[in-house]
């Protein structure tokens, strides 16, 4: 008995409307397949710079009248190997993580070494004090506070409504 093929559908080779989800998965599935191990929830696909891929983290904005305030996912990044800037109104995050791991048995020997940079780069407003931004780093987690201009905290003036 002659063996018979199975193939899957690509994209282009639709052939009923079922067959674009399989394909879509193939597709996603492949990509997955390709993407580096040791960097969860961090896209690479992304940007590449000289050739390696530029890390994404995870990042929280929230603003009150005050202060924008900024938290980065970092997990198992070093504080020494992080970098904030702020320049014409960009604050950019930048780093690099590192990590080893080695493990001896009796029966194996395994060590693992993995390395990637990241930046992310947030557009803040001209309401921000660029010299009193403060940064603090706690258990993976990069906290950034950017306090608004004197000025550009006002009060609160409650509207009078008229009757036409």
């Amino acid at each position: 008995m002659p063996k018979t093929e199975i193939t899957k559908p690509t994209l282009g080779e639709v052939t009923r409307p079922s067959d674009i989800f399989a394909a879509m998965r193939e597709e996603m599935d492949r990509m997955f397949e390709r993407l580096e191990h040791g960097w969860p929830r961090w896209p690479s696909l992304i940007s590449r710079r000289f050739g390696r891929p530029v890390m994404l983290p995870e990042v929280d904005v929230h603003e009150d009248d005050k202060k924008f305030m900024i938290e980065v996912d970092l997990p198992g990044v070093d504080e020494k190997d992080i970098s904030v800037t702020m320049a014409n109104g960009t604050l950019t995050i930048k780093g690099e993580k590192k990590s080893e791991r080695e493990e001896k048995e009796e029966n194996y020997y395994l060590a693992e070494r993995s390395y990637g940079k990241f930046e992310r780069s947030l557009s803040l407003p001209d309401t921000i004090d660029a010299d009193k931004i403060e940064a603090k780093f706690d258990k993976g987690v990069l906290k950034i506070t950017a306090p608004k201009k004197p000025e550009a905290v006002k009060a609160e003036k409650k509207i009078e409504i008229k009757k036409a």
